[in-house]
């Protein structure tokens, strides 16, 4: 060991170090020198323990591909789940309650993209002195001019679907057909944004298609009896039907243990009672059209609750995602049956179609649009979601079945009774107050937690 004295209350030693140092020829005089005494500064502050390593004090350098890397990982998982070593701290909206959404842009206008969620992650990382993490990210409220273009693209996608669906219906009365065609025109969309990646990726594994299987049979149910709807009755009546939603989500939810205060109970009373009087009244009843809405209500809300139950391991999906792959798998239910059930109609309807329409390309881009379209409003409905509260969400998608009976009332002049009136606004009434109702019971809900 080498002891070295220079005007210091304590010895400053150093131990033996391979290489080989410099000598140091300290003056004679007893008072050190500037140099030497900033050498003794720099000693004292760079000192280490005997049984430690210095670290090395070269700068650490970044892999050029590190950022793209971590690019990758976040887009690739919208959530912020990117690895088994993290975990998600923050707390992240479940992808599997956007199902709940899909009958019904946000930073995207035209459908084609989501932006990157790269604040979630790191929000959720951070942690404060005593280890606790942050619970939630505040999120920025849209603007007046971001809520306009959400809603008035949203309700424009659900009028030209609407439309052009029943345009299609009027000449060519094959909603197995048409339905299976919609689901396929969504999965090649599905594709399009996957390659180009525009849209990220999601990981498949057995399991989770699994988990699909049940909540896409739900979904094929729903959309086919919706289409059969549409093609018996206008518009309009499925609709007003098609509202009566929240009361067959309260029941069945009622029967699986779910508990609702007084006010949901007693929001659903003037949906049944107006869908009831809407029906009576209606001027183009028709039976299979009444039970094809339905049968869609049931399905679709049996859609909610298995997905919610099967797919909680599968949180890293995002929403729209998760319908891509559950129309993905829902063409393949619905086109077996569609071929099996109307097949050997479809030649003989075309043609008659052809007569009807005059021009086969008119017939096509009908088809086309009624396709792009369904798949793009449920797009839209999930992007809205992202810059949206729920809250704000389900007072537009009550608003939306007011404007779509509207703008279908005005472009095919179904005759309205009065009474049809009034039973469709009580109905669409109820939903409004159910969502109301519904916001409110999560809120406390929220609370208590």
């Amino acid at each position: 060991m080498l002891t070295l004295n220079i005007s210091c209350p304590s010895p400053v030693t150093f131990s033996k170090s391979r290489r080989q140092l410099p000598s140091i020829n300290a003056p004679s005089s007893p008072s050190p020198s500037p140099s030497s005494s900033s050498l003794l500064t720099r000693i004292q502050t760079q000192s280490y323990p005997l049984h430690q390593k210095p670290t090395s004090l070269r700068p650490q350098t970044t892999p050029k591909f590190s950022k793209f890397s971590s690019f990758t990982r976040i887009y690739g998982y919208p959530f912020g789940i990117s690895s088994k070593e993290t975990k998600p701290t923050g707390q992240i909206r479940d992808s599997s309650s956007k199902i709940s959404h899909l009958s019904e842009a946000c930073e995207f206008p035209s459908g084609f993209g989501r932006k990157p969620r790269s604040q979630i992650p790191k929000a959720a990382s951070e942690s404060n002195a005593g280890g606790e993490t942050e619970a939630a990210v505040a999120k920025p409220k849209a603007t007046t001019a971001q809520l306009a273009l959400i809603f008035g693209l949203w309700y424009f996608q659900n009028i030209v679907f609407n439309v052009y669906n029943k345009k299609v219906l009027n000449v060519f009365p094959y909603p197995w057909l048409l339905g299976s065609f919609q689901l396929f025109a969504g999965s090649v969309w599905m594709f399009i944004l996957w390659s180009l990646k525009l849209q990220p990726r999601p990981k498949i594994s057995k399991p989770f298609i699994v988990a699909l299987l049940g909540p896409a049979l739900f979904h094929t149910i729903g959309h086919i009896s919706a289409c059969v709807s549409f093609s018996k009755v206008a518009v309009s009546f499925t609709h007003v039907i098609k509202s009566s939603e929240p009361v067959f989500s309260v029941v069945f939810s009622s029967f699986l243990g779910d508990s609702y205060p007084l006010q949901v109970w007693l929001s659903i009373l003037p949906i049944v009672m107006g869908c009831a009087l809407a029906a009576i009244t209606e001027v183009s009843f028709n039976v299979q059209g009444l039970w094809g809405a339905l049968i869609s209500n049931v399905g679709f809300v049996l859609r909610n609750i298995y997905s919610k139950r099967s797919l909680q391991n599968f949180k890293e999906v995002d929403g729209l995602n998760l319908y891509g792959w559950i129309s993905i798998i829902s063409f393949f239910y619905l086109f077996p049956a569609a071929i099996f059930l109307e097949g050997s109609q479809w030649v003989q309807g075309y043609h008659k179609a052809l007569a009807a329409v005059g021009k086969p390309s008119t017939l096509y881009l009908w088809v086309l649009l009624s396709g792009v379209f369904y798949h793009l409003y449920n797009q839209s409905s999930y992007q809205a979601l992202d810059e949206i509260s729920p809250l704000t969400f389900s007072v537009g998608n009550t608003m939306k079945r007011v404007v779509v009976i509207i703008s279908t009332v005005l472009v095919f002049r179904n005759p309205v009774r009065p009474l049809n009136a009034l039973g469709s606004a009580v109905a669409i009434f109820g939903t409004f107050l159910y969502s109301q109702a519904t916001a409110k019971k999560k809120k406390g809900g929220e609370k208590k937690d």
